[in-house]
């Protein structure tokens, strides 16, 4: 989803926030590397600020709950945020606090300084755009992506 939104320029997958250097996707999926399944975004801050994009972030996940995104379980599945700087960590918490009262359950997104993101395996990038029929593309991307386009039409890329 974070592809489609006007001033991004590129999203990478990987893993980040654990000890085992350069892991792989089946050591991440494991649960002991320490590792969240996370996105690097580069984008035009001209265009889309950080605060933006981690509203997108926090309103398309469900930031409530604690290492568990829909069936998927296990601290690789934890809500993270991370940061490069003192003022990316602000703009952070501050998404935090405002998107906070849309929800009635607390948030439990961390966010930690960013030490270093490993880029996940071809086969996982683009995943969605490569395996759009794919069980789990139908059951967890698409309705989130549904969710993305509804709330986020407009600062979605022009075609």
């Amino acid at each position: 989803m974070f592809s489609e939104v006007e001033g991004v320029i590129a999203v990478k997958s990987g893993y980040s926030g654990g000890a085992t250097i350069n892991p792989t996707y089946r050591e991440v999926c494991d649960g002991r590397t320490g590792h969240a399944e996370v996105v690097e975004i580069t984008y035009d801050a001209q265009k889309v600020p950080l605060a933006l994009l981690l509203v997108i972030h926090l309103t398309t996940h469900n930031p409530t709950t604690l290492n568990k995104q829909g069936a998927d379980h296990g601290t690789q599945y934890r809500s993270i945020i991370f940061y490069k700087n003192d003022a990316e960590k602000q703009i952070a918490e501050n998404a935090i606090k405002e998107v906070q009262e849309a929800f009635d359950d607390l948030i439990v997104t961390e966010v930690k300084p960013i030490e270093e993101f490993y880029i996940a395996e071809v086969s996982h990038q683009e995943y969605y755009k490569n395996n759009p029929n794919a069980g789990y593309c139908q059951a967890v991307i698409a309705p989130k992506l549904a969710k993305f386009r509804m709330l986020y039409q407009q600062i979605k890329k022009v075609n």
